[in-house]
């Protein structure tokens, strides 16, 4: 596959050609919505480059923060400490996603099929989730069937209520679109995207622009270095990851210690009550994933 390759290519790059074919696309992107865009900023180090980035060429551009009480106090912190950054908020909390919708667990991919395929009123529906498409795709990985007898709620949805949803309000009372700092090696979701729509995706139903969508973590590491910027000090506890705080999406792919592990040691306060309060540590002896 032809465009595979030339992500391949491109993420094979030295960080200096990146940073150039990086700072194109900002500009592209800036040009066409005759600069109304923003940064998509979480205060973790994936958006700080990206906001470095971008507001290397164009200073004035606004950052957008999703306070879902979800972050890490150390990324909030860091968050204050950015100039022109608007702080939105969901309408919904955390726990009240939970009761309606599930728990976010596997993957967004993963718990949006047994999600549908719990709820499918159709026999077409739940058979594609079983078997997949005529391409074969679609399906729920043979691993996690046995999530479908599961005693407790799964669904992707805390991502697009808690997060998306008030940034679409923002989008559509400002007119102004955003830069994403996701990159293809993130997920297969994001590879897919990638793929799909570049960096700039124009055309999609909600356009967004993913200029570092051909990095690797580590120019983002060396990135940081080089150009000395100042990030949040969470990485120094021992997190790799830094989204929100209670996700369990991905948690099965660590290594020891994971995320709840490690958050066990540096916010026992925080670690409490996810586990006993909001029931984590039942899904995760569910899944398999040790948490002490």
């Amino acid at each position: 596959m032809i465009e595979n390759y030339i992500l391949k290519q491109r993420q094979s790059n030295p960080l200096e050609v990146k940073i150039q074919m990086s700072l194109q696309k900002i500009r592209e992107w800036y040009t066409h919505w005759q600069g109304m865009v923003y940064v998509a900023f979480s205060g973790g180090k994936d958006s700080t480059v990206l906001l470095h980035l971008v507001r290397s060429i164009y200073p004035n551009v606004p950052a957008v923060f999703v306070d879902t009480g979800l972050e890490y106090p150390e990324n909030k912190e860091f968050v204050k400490t950015i100039e022109n950054c608007i702080t939105l908020k969901p309408k919904m909390n955390f726990p009240e996603v939970l009761s309606r919708y599930g728990y976010p667990v596997i993957s967004k991919e993963q718990a949006q099929y047994i999600q549908q395929y719990r709820n499918a009123k159709s026999e077409k529906t739940k058979n594609t989730r079983l078997n997949g498409n005529k391409w074969g795709r679609g399906k729920i990985s043979k691993k996690w069937l046995y999530l479908l007898n599961a005693p407790f709620k799964i669904s992707e949805q805390c991502c697009n209520v808690m997060k998306k949803n008030p940034v679409k309000i923002y989008e559509k009372q400002t007119g102004r679109k955003g830069y994403i700092g996701v990159m293809a090696e993130d997920s297969a979701k994001r590879v897919q995207d990638y793929l799909k729509f570049g960096c700039n995706a124009f055309e999609s139903a909600r356009p967004i622009s993913r200029p570092m969508g051909f990095w690797l973590e580590s120019d983002v590491w060396e990135y940081l270095k080089r150009f000395n910027v100042t990030y949040s000090n969470i990485y120094e506890k021992g997190y790799k990851r830094t989204g929100c705080m209670f996700c369990m999406f991905g948690v099965h792919l660590e290594t020891e210690p994971n995320r709840f592990q490690i958050m066990k040691n540096t916010h026992p306060k925080i670690y409490d009550y996810c586990m006993n309060k909001l029931g984590l540590k039942e899904i995760l002896q569910y899944i398999g994933v040790k948490y002490e």
